[in-house]
């Protein structure tokens, strides 16, 4: 009961404050906060659009949160999300442009996502053997590496792939999954698809693997206790490289959620800094699998209510509630205090050595 106190009290509270400052941006807008809260909520739970493209964003944070909770249980920050998501995008549309369109749907869509598994667990695993060849920080060479992959994919599609008068890689040839809207006619105009259903299952199969398997302990004690995880017996180099090449390919199953499920193409900037946001969702998911479900339907729900509620106060303002959500949830969760701090502490010794 104590540890489960533990685990709900900073997202408790981070939500308690996050209310509190939404209520005095409200009102310093000269509305009722629980006039604009109620609108928040009627368009996004309280109609079938508004959730349709509430779960359809949840589904990207999803994947991203898991990209960032998994590193952060072994002490690794993955900062890189944000590219590793964007290769996903563009290895599934480059696999759907490269099979023939006959192809079973089922069949496309497989190989659509393992193209966005590896595409992201490619660009993930450069950290992590980075980091387990010469002890790079993994958050300096995610950073730079959002940058760079980034900037390489938006060449690559105007350069060679894209569509006239657009910035868009050609509609793929075959692999899109079903939209909700293709069972129930509640969810039409909305972009939400079965992909929330296999994030779904790729969420409990990341519990399952953390706390079901050997790999997966070894994980948790090497962020734990680094130095007697390697006493034990842990291999941290290969700890981090498959850890960080396992973020890499959750992040990369979001770009499946926009390529397969909603536009077939890949588009510049088609996350929408949800790779960035996938930090916040695993901060305050706890780093958990359940948690990171639950955190990507909130900060989902305040990115689309942030839409619903434009016509009274600036959008912008879910923004910042998301911000203090963040701020407020960092300050308490032990696990990015000790990342932060163990960096702090290389830094110190790195600056101590140099000197």
């Amino acid at each position: 009961m104590r540890k489960l106190d533990e685990a709900l009290l900073p997202p408790a509270l981070a939500l308690a404050i996050a209310l509190v400052v939404g209520d005095l941006l409200i009102l310093s807008f000269g509305q009722s906060p629980g006039a604009v809260f109620a609108m928040l909520l009627e368009g996004t739970w309280g109609n079938a659009y508004g959730l349709g493209q509430t779960l359809y964003k949840a589904t990207t944070l999803i994947a991203t949160g898991l990209a960032v909770a998994i590193p952060l249980r072994a002490g690794l920050f993955n900062i890189g999300a944000e590219s590793q998501l964007a290769a996903g995008g563009f290895a599934a549309a480059l696999m759907g442009l490269a099979i023939p369109a006959s192809l079973p749907w089922p069949v496309a869509a497989a190989l659509c996502t393992v193209a966005a598994v590896v595409g992201g667990g490619l660009v993930g695993a450069i950290p992590g053997a980075l980091k387990a060849r010469f002890g790079a920080s993994e958050v300096i060479v995610t950073i730079m590496l959002n940058f760079i992959v980034l900037a390489l994919l938006n060449w690559i599609v105007a350069s060679h792939l894209h569509v006239p008068e657009s910035l868009h890689t050609p509609e793929i040839h075959s692999g899109g999954v079903p939209r909700f809207a293709d069972f129930s006619a509640v969810f039409r105009g909305s972009a939400a698809n079965v992909t929330l259903v296999g994030a779904i299952g790729v969420a409990i199969g990341a519990w399952w693997f953390l706390f079901r398997t050997r790999a997966g302990y070894e994980l948790r004690a090497a962020g734990l206790q680094a130095e007697a995880a390697r006493t034990g017996g842990v291999r941290l180099p290969r700890v981090w490289l498959v850890t960080m090449t396992l973020g890499g390919a959750l992040a990369g199953l979001g770009g499946v959620n926009y390529v397969l499920g909603y536009k077939h193409y890949y588009e510049e900037g088609f996350g929408s800094g949800a790779g960035f946001l996938g930090i916040a969702v695993a901060l305050v998911g706890r780093n958990h699998p359940v948690g990171v479900i639950f955190a990507a339907l909130l900060f989902a729900t305040l990115s689309q209510g942030g839409l619903a509620v434009n016509a009274v106060v600036p959008k912008q303002m879910m923004d910042v509630l998301q911000a203090v959500v963040i701020l407020a949830v960092a300050v308490c969760v032990p696990e990015v205090r000790r990342v932060l701090q163990d960096a702090a502490r290389r830094a110190v010794m790195r600056g101590t050595a140099a000197s």
